[in-house]
């Protein structure tokens, strides 16, 4: 059963009293579309979920409402492919994004054929896909790619039990791809392809001093030849020179697909404590920056917060005097008075500036790694995190 697409004004803010989940940092606020949005959009490739949820939100993070999901099918949801037909619907109460041909009530109620009206006549069909077709990425791959297969944190205790180059052939100080290496660490059932880096600054909590981690630098991956307790290693490629107590690590997963924007948890704050393959200060759009708040903090993949500049504390200044020759003007020493440390008020607190919008994208124990998705002004180290 074929439902029509009730038109309506698409620039308008849906006031009504909305379904929406338990973990939404604004489920108590209504759902608002962005200036005309597509009643109708082909994915193409080079899309991204927080792209796409532009087109229809002022709030790209309330993606999950529109789609109707719940809090699993976020970190699992339906996944988007170029060619794919999106269809805004506003037949009900709720706004719902589809996909054509399948029935209202949200993507994920259509796959599992729970939407209303989902009764369909079921023919053979056959339907063409290229076996080498990616679903689109939450956020654009190539600026986070880096980042995602790469070691990047570890803690004390897992520096100190990491398999380590202990020599070089020859007794060489430094190594590159296609030399080999020997190392302690490993044993008979260790994975065959290693990562090599070396640790690098301390990553501190500014408030509480805590170290978090340790940022490390990857250095290339090795392969191992023949294991004993001195174990011989090939090293496959080099980004930087390897040297003698660097350490070995396995490789992470890199899968970031199956997520999409959604707030980070209400009441949730952070700072920004690093901005790696950086020695800057100040962190552009499409930077990548290090929170201080990570999987014990409740912080998971897909999180999107909110970034501020505290506000500064200032003096007030008055106005010099006025040159008006003017006789009662020239008196009005409130506003025309010379500034003077000790006539003004006492000092005033700016509120906090909110300036852009940070994406998680890899979370760690104690901190996390987000791409700037928008900003008004540089990132600053030390500015604040909090739930949009």
């Amino acid at each position: 059963m074929r439902h029509s697409i009730i038109s309506a004004a698409l620039g308008l803010t849906l006031a009504a009293a909305l379904v929406l989940p338990a973990w939404a940092q604004d489920e108590d606020k209504p759902l608002e579309l962005a200036d005309n949005p597509p009643d109708r959009y082909v994915v193409v490739k080079g899309d991204t979920l927080w792209g796409i949820s532009k087109r229809y939100l002022k709030s790209p993070w309330r993606w999950p409402d529109l789609w109707g999901m719940n809090k699993d099918e976020v970190k699992n949801p339906h996944r988007i492919y170029p060619g794919n037909v999106l269809i805004l619907d506003l037949s009900g109460a709720t706004p719902r994004l589809r996909m054509e041909g399948e029935g209202p009530g949200g993507v994920v109620a259509a796959a599992r054929g729970t939407g209303v009206g989902s009764t369909v006549k079921l023919t053979p069909k056959v339907r063409a896909e290229q076996v080498d077709t990616a679903p689109i990425p939450s956020i654009p791959s190539t600026a986070i790619e880096p980042f995602l297969n790469r070691p990047l944190v570890v803690d004390a205790s897992q520096f100190r039990e990491a398999p380590r180059i202990v020599a070089a052939q020859e007794n060489r100080v430094v190594m590159g791809a296609g030399d080999t290496a020997f190392v302690k660490g490993l044993t008979a059932d260790s994975p065959l392809v290693w990562q090599v880096y070396r640790a690098s600054k301390p990553l501190v909590d500014p408030g509480t001093k805590e170290v978090l981690g340790y940022e490390v630098i990857y250095l290339g991956d090795a392969r191992v030849r023949e294991i004993g307790e001195v174990t011989t290693v090939r090293i496959l490629r080099a980004r930087q020179e390897i040297t003698v107590g660097d350490r070995l690590v396995l490789a992470p997963p890199s899968d970031v697909l199956a997520y999409v924007p959604h707030s980070a948890p209400a009441n949730a704050t952070g700072t920004v404590i690093s901005a790696p393959d950086t020695v800057i200060s100040e962190i552009g759009q499409q930077r990548v920056i290090v929170l201080n708040r990570g999987a014990r903090d409740g912080v998971e993949v897909g999180n999107v917060y909110a970034l501020y500049r505290a506000g500064k504390t200032v003096a007030p200044r008055a106005l010099p005097r006025s040159s008006s020759n003017e006789v009662h003007r020239s008196k009005i020493e409130t506003v025309h008075s010379e500034y003077d440390p000790k006539n003004q008020n006492e000092p005033v607190l700016l509120p906090d500036e909110r300036y852009g919008l940070t994406f998680v994208f890899r979370v760690f124990e104690k901190v996390s790694y987000a791409l700037v998705m928008s900003a008004s002004r540089p990132v600053n180290l030390e500015d604040a995190v909090r739930a949009p």
